[in-house]
């Protein structure tokens, strides 16, 4: 795991100091070591993060005669294999890790290489003969990977700080908005993006181009349709199995993140069945009922004897929230990051390395939104006549409450297929961004999604759902919370329900093993029943989710008035303070749960204060003090 970053021009010499500059902004990334090649007018830098090859893999690596140089973020999974196919062709290698197998892949097979790579990665490749450049990001979009083309010269880095900044794009603001993330190819600044999931970029002579090498879709049902439930159960065992070992791989030791809900909970019962030690677990607790999960989670660790640690959080506004600020180089609103960030410093005081379930909800079936998506066709006409009185109930503070849930199916149950989908999730409609915007861009940030879901038109509908999930949501939001969030305590997250060996099969299931009126997960479900307690099994939805309502009406309310207060926002310039303060009043008197708009206009602005009106730096790390209860 490391962080890198790099320039590569056809307008001159590249600045050794400017590099330097970069690799230092991602320092949290990889505290163990740096290192950087020059050659004129390319510059590659990296930090690393010692997890396999602790004593020959620093990088950037080369081949034999050093006319490929590799820099790589994340781990490769299937490198012994590689590797030794590799060295049967003749290659010759001087260390023992994955990113040396990189060169050699690319060596061998050109632009082909990222094809065979089994992992999570974001690499760069310096081709000598060829004066090329060429950047990849894996097929799920696990690790991240910004570039900024500029006449002729191209800068890249893990992450945004690492990069010049510009003007904020309107167009991605309208998508935080409508999300509460930024979606790709967009970041924040105007001229700066994200390399797609799947994706290659190549530069040569000062230009460039994108080519697609991996696009995972919905895969063809009929075959699986006449396999037997508990046939499919035991080969997804299997699988996940398979893949939960290969992620173990390392010379640091690994824990999980263990949320007491199915997803994690499998995890933990594979790894510590395949660990020679007791497997580390790691949760977060809170003080509301409705929103702690440590017993669940406590049944898992007690059934398989991990080492187990638990913290049950209470929000210290002001240290907490500026910290997550600091974390995320773009404005980031999914109001989970906070607890993520705290299980993952708490993680990083016992291990390196840590398991987590993103993927899962996706690939299976596990959002209530699925559900909805699949009831709205019959019960719409109806959800249209009850929303006068869905829009009468109080706001309850309560985990996914029955007054959200009602107030989100009748506004959209009587949508098409995917804006209804949408809509169970939009943060802010576009009447109220217009009211919210000052200078708003006519941009429609749904047609991101409507391009997604234009790819799969001959899947079955709730596969199509489903594949925009696993490519807009899940990669921008879930995985940037994931990475930022860990790395910000120089911890690795892997993620084992998204290795091919795992999605292959979940791409191909039927409806009916995924989701089924109220029923979610229904294979997953059967698959850890061997394994897990019953109810951790059938038990709800879990996952590290807040109790933001209650506290945006209690503890946070100060802060967030003074967050949002109007002279900053008229300072800052891109929110209708007037409106602002009747979201604030209208969550306060309990009329709506707004706290999920609230978070986004409380995340934004503060990043823009740290991100913006400051340079910004490494993130640093808030006490855990801050958090107990």
């Amino acid at each position: 795991m490391c962080g890198i970053c790099g320039i590569v021009s056809a307008r001159g010499g590249v600045d050794p100091a400017e590099l330097a500059a970069m690799n230092a902004k991602l320092v949290h990334r990889g505290p163990d070591s740096e290192g950087t090649f020059l050659d004129g007018s390319v510059g590659i830098a990296a930090r690393r993060l010692s997890i396999i090859d602790l004593e020959t893999g620093d990088q950037p690596l080369a081949n034999e005669d050093g006319s490929v140089r590799v820099a790589q973020n994340g781990e490769i999974y299937n490198y012994r294999e590689l590797r030794a196919e590799l060295a049967a062709k003749g290659h010759r290698f001087a260390s023992h890790g994955d990113t040396e197998v990189i060169a050699h892949l690319y060596e061998e097979y050109g632009l082909d290489f990222a094809a065979r790579l089994r992992g999570m990665f974001a690499v760069a490749i310096w081709d000598a003969r060829g004066r090329r450049l060429v950047l990849a990001r894996d097929r799920f979009g696990i690790k991240p990977l910004y570039y900024r083309d500029e006449a002729g010269e191209l800068r890249f880095a893990s992450e945004l700080r690492a990069l010049p900044r510009g003007e904020v794009d309107p167009e991605a603001l309208e998508a935080y908005l409508a999300f509460n993330f930024v979606p790709a190819p967009y970041s924040i600044f105007r001229g700066t993006f994200k390399l797609p999931p799947g994706h290659l970029l190549v530069w040569e002579g000062g230009q460039t181009r994108l080519d697609r090498f991996a696009r995972p879709r919905p895969a063809d049902e009929t075959e699986l349709r006449t396999e037997s439930a508990e046939t499919l159960a035991e080969e997804l065992r299997a699988r996940m199995r398979d893949s939960v070992r290969a992620h173990l791989v390392s010379d640091v030791p690994v824990g999980v993140f263990l949320s007491g809900g199915v997803d994690s909970s499998l995890l933990a019962a594979l790894a510590a069945q395949e660990s020679s030690e007791p497997l580390r677990t790691f949760t977060i607790g809170f003080e509301e009922r409705s929103f702690d999960e440590t017993a669940g989670a406590r049944k898992v660790a007690e059934r398989y004897g991990t080492n187990h640690r638990e913290l049950v959080l209470r929000p210290e506004p002001e240290l907490l929230l500026r910290a997550l600020a600091e974390t995320f180089d773009e404005p980031f609103a999914d109001s989970s990051a906070l607890p993520t960030y705290l299980v993952s410093q708490l993680a990083a005081q016992d291990v390196k390395v840590c398991l987590s379930g993103e993927g899962g909800d996706e690939l299976f079936g596990g959002y209530y939104t699925y559900s909805a998506d699949l009831l709205a066709s019959r019960l719409g006409p109806i959800a249209r006549l009850a929303r006068p009185f869905a829009e009468l109930l109080p706001s309850s503070n309560a985990r996914i409450s029955f007054d959200y849930k009602a107030k989100r199916f009748t506004r959209a149950a009587h949508l098409p297929p995917l804006e209804r989908h949408h809509g169970w999730k939009e943060i802010f409609a576009p009447e109220v961004r217009a009211e919210l915007r000052t200078g708003r861009s006519e941009f429609d940030p749904v047609d991101l999604l409507r391009a997604r879901y234009a790819e799969t038109e001959q899947a079955e509908l709730l596969a199509r759902l489903q594949d925009v999930d696993l490519g807009i949501p899940l990669v921008d939001d879930l995985l940037v919370k994931t990475d930022r969030s860990s790395m910000a305590h120089s911890l690795e997250a892997r993620v084992p329900f998204l290795d091919t060996a795992v999605t292959n099969l979940a791409l191909a299931l039927p409806r009916r093993l995924k989701v089924s009126g109220l029923k979610k997960k229904i294979l997953l479900r059967r698959a850890a029943e061997p394994l897990l307690p019953s109810e951790v099994v059938h038990g709800k939805k879990r996952g590290f989710s807040i109790p933001a309502a209650a506290w945006l009406r209690g503890e946070l309310a100060p802060f967030a008035h003074e967050v949002l207060a109007p002279d900053v926002l008229r300072r800052q310039g891109f929110f209708a303070p007037e409106v602002v303060a009747g979201l604030l009043d209208r969550h306060a008197a309990r009329k709506e749960d707004l706290s999920r708009q609230l978070w986004g206009l409380l995340a934004f602005t503060l990043w823009y204060e740290g991100h913006v009106e400051q340079e910004p730096g490494p993130p640093r790390s808030a006490p855990l003090e801050a958090a107990r209860a």
